[in-house]
């Protein structure tokens, strides 16, 4: 009995150390839930915080995380969302290579429906799921870099609006409206919850280890 129960609780060490050492290794994931307020995620400050806590309950809060999102400043460009997610490489929850740096996430990234996963490993749903939560919450055109100054909106109002205006929004899983751009495929309808949600979305982000 003694021998059983010492090949157990084995087995299960092992198994709580190889969960453990995925969370440790993880640098890239999709958040779960957004803050559920539109795209108003506290400014960009709340968007960080929002993956920083994420991360430490899926036990690797021992990095840096930042939101992969761009702003917006009245007669110039804001901060652009490829310069705020560190150098790379970047892994996802269950150990499989996103991308090794900036330019092959912008050029050639391995986030597909198979990899986009959330910080405690599960898949994301996304088109032709029972709920579709394709839509990532981004502000940044294709390459990663924030919109030139026109008069649309293309943050929330860099992220504090849950009505008014618009997001620029990403497909994690590559499908939908034409566009298969992880980071910029189509603006949002407004910036509130319910339509966020109505084009299959939910207020979701994508978070990156800096360091």
């Amino acid at each position: 009995m003694r021998k059983v129960l010492c090949i157990l609780t084995t087995g299960f060490l092992a198994l709580v150390g190889a969960e453990t050492s995925f969370a440790q290794d993880m640098t890239f994931f999709i958040t779960s839930d957004g803050p559920g307020n539109g795209g108003d995620l506290g400014g960009i400050e709340g968007a960080d915080a929002l993956c920083q806590s994420l991360a430490e309950d899926a036990g690797a809060g021992d990095k840096t995380w930042a939101a992969y999102l761009g702003t917006e400043v009245e007669g110039g460009r804001g901060a652009d969302a490829r310069g705020r997610i560190g150098d790379g490489p970047w892994h996802n929850a269950a150990g499989v290579l996103i991308a090794e740096d900036i330019d092959q996430l912008h050029l050639g990234p391995n986030i597909v429906r198979s990899t986009a996963l959330d910080e405690n490993g599960d898949r994301v749903f996304g088109r032709g799921d029972p709920v579709n939560r394709h839509d990532i919450l981004t502000g940044v055109m294709a390459d990663g870099t924030a919109f030139f100054p026109d008069d649309a909106d293309h943050t929330c109002n860099n992220w504090t609006s849950s009505d008014e205006g618009s997001a620029s929004l990403g497909h994690f899983d590559r499908q939908g409206g034409g566009n298969t751009s992880w980071n910029a495929a189509h603006g949002s309808r407004s910036c509130s919850q319910a339509d966020l949600a109505a084009t299959g979305g939910d207020g979701l982000l994508y978070c990156f280890a800096t360091d």
